[in-house]
């Protein structure tokens, strides 16, 4: 089976990097182990951040660092037995926790910030997917007033410098947008750019049906079996091999160990988050994903239910699951919210590929020809997925770039 590219991963970014590359008339394969978005595309809160240009930093304040490494707070959870594995990359992404460098990562981030939800909304409206979306924003919620100014005050100089625009709440405002919240707020931010997704999922495979349709084929494979040969790359199938000119890694948090078979390496780090569904109790309704700022978590409504979902946990890839922050903010999120009974046996797990300086990866893969890379999309899989493929697949195809690639590239590090 020969294409002109093969992708490998179907989550958000793999998906997108088959459409946009389709539609510049190349032959390809979507490859994944599993069906379409169901690892870390899978398990996130639904949220297209369009506002999102700053990045999540490193801690610089040693009081948070201490808080975290004793895991005193519900934001984030260490395995000190990952250390060890952790601890380099851990350093370069302190190292990126200055001023200078978070913004210095804003600004190469923006440009495709500014185009994330144009990308998006012209495939929703191609897929007719219209009926995932809502365009009602999200909410951060404050207990705390000094906390509260100094939020307001970075929202501010958002605004100022990137044109991300938001509404300050008092705890009236926060009642009329969301009336079945309960606590004793000091005010909240409205983030009213930004649109979200009732179910990940189901926007997925909308793109992948796009793809499909259009010709595209979407076969079962594994990425680790990928190696050149005399005319490009190659992956074993249990039809036989597929072969192209090209081949694009978009393994999200899978990418780095992919890469290190070839002896390319990259200083990537998956951090793990949960969720859990939750029914509503009564007649309570949620109309936008809240962010609890004093607890660390977000609930927000899905098909599925209301979804809980954590702040990041520090591990090893593979290590087992310990969902601890999920039992520490449920009881928080009860009395933010009247939640009822869960809804699955177990919480889900996921890992957000994330680099250093928290921008993604996109671009040619230096001393391999025809292979190439779009991963480490942080916290922004979903978000980013559609612009970060369009701006991969003009470079592939020599087109001119909507905006210069070489932050974006893989070898920064």
């Amino acid at each position: 089976m020969k294409y002109d590219t093969i992708v490998l991963g179907a989550g958000m970014v793999g998906m997108s990097t088959a459409l946009q590359l389709q539609r510049r008339g190349q032959a390809v394969a979507l490859i994944d182990r599993r069906g379409a978005a169901e690892e870390t595309s899978y398990g996130n809160a639904g949220i297209i951040q369009s506002e999102a240009v700053m990045p999540y930093a490193f801690p610089r304040d040693f009081s948070t660092i201490f808080a975290h490494a004793l895991n005193r707070r519900p934001e984030a959870n260490f395995h000190w037995s990952a250390l060890p594995e952790l601890a380099p990359w851990l350093y370069q992404y302190w190292r990126n926790g200055t001023p200078e460098r978070v913004m210095r990562s804003a600004r190469a981030a923006n440009p495709l910030i500014q185009e994330c939800l144009a990308a998006h909304m012209a495939w929703i409206d191609e897929a007719g997917a219209g009926h995932l979306v809502r365009e009602t924003g999200y909410m951060k919620l404050f207990r705390d007033p000094k906390k509260l100014e100094a939020a307001t005050d970075a929202s501010q100089k958002l605004k100022d410098r990137f044109d991300i625009t938001f509404q300050g709440l008092d705890p009236n405002g926060i009642s009329q947008l969301e009336p079945h919240l309960t606590g004793d707020f000091a005010g909240g931010i409205h983030v009213d750019q930004p649109v979200s997704i009732s179910d990940p999922n189901a926007l997925g495979n909308a793109y992948v049906e796009l793809f499909t349709k259009a010709g595209g084929e979407f076969l079962t494979a594994d990425a680790r079996t990928l190696e050149a040969n005399g005319n490009g790359w190659q992956v074993h199938s249990v039809d036989g091999a597929i072969e192209a000119e090209n081949a694009v890694v978009a393994l999200g948090p899978w990418s780095g160990e992919l890469l290190k078979q070839i002896r390319i390496k990259v200083p990537l780090a998956g951090k793990r988050g949960y969720h859990m569904h939750y029914a509503a109790r009564g007649n309570a309704g949620l109309l936008r994903p809240i962010l609890d700022t004093d607890n660390g978590y977000v609930i927000t409504p899905m098909a599925a239910g209301i979804r809980l979902t954590t702040g990041a946990e520090f591990a090893r890839m593979d290590a087992a699951p310990t969902p601890v922050q999920l039992e520490r903010v449920e009881p928080e999120a009860r009395k933010l919210f009247p939640l009822g009974e869960r809804v699955e046996d177990e919480p889900w797990l996921g890992r957000r590929p994330c680099l250093p300086d928290m921008l993604p990866v996109i671009g040619a893969v230096p001393g391999q020809k025809g292979l190439w890379a779009n991963f480490g999309h942080h916290h922004l899989g979903v978000t980013l997925g559609p612009i970060t493929a369009k701006l991969l697949a003009e470079m592939m195809t020599d087109e001119a770039t909507f905006t210069d690639p070489a932050p974006y590239r893989i070898d920064r590090f």
